[in-house]
């Protein structure tokens, strides 16, 4: 296969000739550097490498040029290669410009002319995106093959965990795909679907996550029965837990039960996160945190599940699912929150057969011509909406309340707005899910005069409110009616009897000294990013307190 190219567009000679060094010297490994002089040339150029099948990484651009400027060929770019990642190169008087471009195009990047010291001010830069188109490539069919039907749950569970867990696949529809038939007709008698096929040949019929996961190389079980620090949940909190205990030294292990960046990770594009103008994915966030932790050297097991936890003495053990324990002197509890189920008649059996929770941006791209339906008013909802709408027909959001700014931030309310495939329906709810082995139609109620709807729907995605993951603590750790885990200040006297310090809780400590709790999970906490991870960082100061004092 020829190598990924990155294109870089300059009408001025001496620059141009300066950027295509910089690039070669670099990237020249991985990467065919070509170069155009103008932005028609650029397009050219494009269209010529979409006609031979070959791929594009990077569009890098600069903005003052003649006849075509560089927002309007990195926009252009979007149709021929929509996955590639595109950087403008301005001048400090463009930056206006540059980032008109962020907002009205979703450029990339933007970088400051002059560049040097490339080390310092191209190369972090470029290599970051880079890496993040890498981690999307899917180049031929390469990986894993999964053939079965597009309705099929544990097809659809496979292949959200897959893509979540950055392995590349290729799904074969067995109604569709004459490979896939091929396929399944080469095996030994009728297969049950979906069939997964590994990349040295080897078939698992309808397999777990987990075995799918071992026989890809992630790391299920703990390689040692002993940490300094265990952490039970990857989404931001725990990853951020994570980062900074491995980097402060501490013997830490990481626990995940599906794939890193928990709800967070599904999230099609977050866009408020400091440090980060043009946005990113969740998926993104939780690959660039999971590639920090294991610098620091954490363990991470996934898909791995917690069944139950015992405190005996300074000691904390955790029953996994697989029958093993593994034992630490502290404890981070951030298993996140799930989404609440949908209370319509029906949705329960049509669970990852057209009823789907959180943004499952594998089901995207089979959107295209459909109308989807996203059901809540959060920022997750609008992010989810917005994404759809570049592959479906028209995407109907239905939203309980009088309007979508009670809930959802500024900047998406009104992007949704402006979208002219996205349909917004207040005082909507579903009231009834209807379908034999997939998501047919669905009644919408309108809950203010209680008249009914039956519509069309073969896709409908939920976002409405979270319920934590913390029934199997069974009691041990005090937590609030909802279920959220209590911790320093908001625990009362009712909550530590059995309090054994002399000391209070420190602040994220539970009831329990030694076991702290982050992020979402935990009561009264703010439901962002940026506060999870804030929490997830500064626990491990208490984390060092407490094991100073063992």
């Amino acid at each position: 296969m020829a190598k990924p190219v990155i294109l870089s567009v300059d009408d001025d000679p001496q620059v141009l000739k300066a950027v295509v060094r910089d690039l070669r010297r670099h990237y020249g490994r991985e990467y065919r550097i070509l170069q155009s002089t103008d932005g028609p040339s650029a397009l050219e150029a494009l269209d010529e490498l979409k006609v031979r099948g070959e791929h594009v990484a990077m569009v890098l651009s600069d903005q003052r040029m003649p006849g075509m400027d560089g927002t309007r060929v990195l926009h252009e770019t979007i149709s021929r290669y929509p996955n590639a990642k595109r950087a403008l190169l301005t001048a400090y008087s463009d930056i206006d410009a540059a980032i008109a471009a962020i907002n009205e195009s979703h450029i990339d990047y933007y970088l400051l002319k002059p560049w040097d010291p490339p080390e310092e001010k191209l190369y972090p830069v470029l290599t970051d995106l880079l890496d993040d188109w890498q981690a999307n490539f899917r180049p031929g069919f390469e990986g894993i093959k999964i053939i079965g039907d597009r309705w099929s749950a544990l097809g659809h569970q496979l292949r959200d965990f897959l893509a979540r867990s950055h392995m590349p696949y290729t799904f074969l529809d067995v109604e569709t795909s004459d490979e896939a038939i091929e396929l399944i007709g080469s095996g030994d008698g009728a297969l049950d679907l979906p069939l997964v096929i590994l990349p040295g040949g080897e078939r698992m019929i309808k397999p777990s996550l987990a075995e799918v996961a071992e026989k890809m190389g992630l790391q299920t079980k703990a390689d040692r029965p002993f940490y300094d620090l265990a952490i039970v949940g990857a989404g931001p909190a725990g990853l951020a837990t994570a980062v900074y205990g491995g980097s402060e030294g501490l013997a830490t292990i990481l626990i995940e039960k599906d794939a890193p960046g928990g709800q967070a990770g599904t999230s099609s594009r977050i866009e408020n996160y400091l440090g980060f103008p043009s946005g990113l994915s969740g998926a993104d966030l939780a690959r660039r945190a999971v590639t920090q932790a294991r610098k620091f050297e954490v363990e991470i097991i996934s898909p791995q599940a917690v069944m139950a936890l015992r405190v005996e003495g300074p000691y904390r053990h955790l029953d996994m699912a697989n029958g093993s324990e593994i034992s630490c002197h502290s404890l981070m509890l951030s298993m996140g929150v799930e989404w609440r189920k949908l209370p319509a008649d029906g949705a329960e059996n049509l669970q990852d057969r057209g009823i789907y929770y959180g943004a499952a941006l594998t089901e995207a791209q089979r959107c295209a011509g459909d109308v989807v339906y996203t059901v809540g008013a959060g920022n997750s909802a609008g992010q989810a909406a917005i994404y759809f709408a570049k592959y479906a027909q028209t995407v109907v959001m239905l939203v309980r309340g009088s309007s979508l700014e009670a809930k959802m931030s500024r900047y998406l309310v009104d992007r949704i707005f402006a979208t002219e495939n996205i349909e917004v329906k207040l005082h909507s709810e579903i009231s009834a899910c209807h379908g034999e082995d997939h998501l047919e139609e669905i009644e919408i109620r309108n809950v203010v005069d209680q008249s009914v709807e039956r519509t069309e729907a073969g896709r409908v995605f939920i976002f409405i409110g979270a319920a934590p993951h913390t029934g199997w603590l069974d009691g041990q750790i005090a937590c609030d009616d909802h279920g959220f885990i209590l911790t320093g200040t908001d625990l009362k006297a009712e909550h530590l009897k059995g309090w054994p310090l002399e000391r209070d809780p420190y602040l994220l400590e539970t009831n329990v000294p030694g076991i702290f709790a982050s992020g979402d999970v935990r009561h009264e906490s703010i439901k962002r990013i940026a506060s999870a991870v804030g929490e997830g960082s500064v626990s491990v100061h208490f984390v060092h307190k407490h094991l100073a004092t063992l």
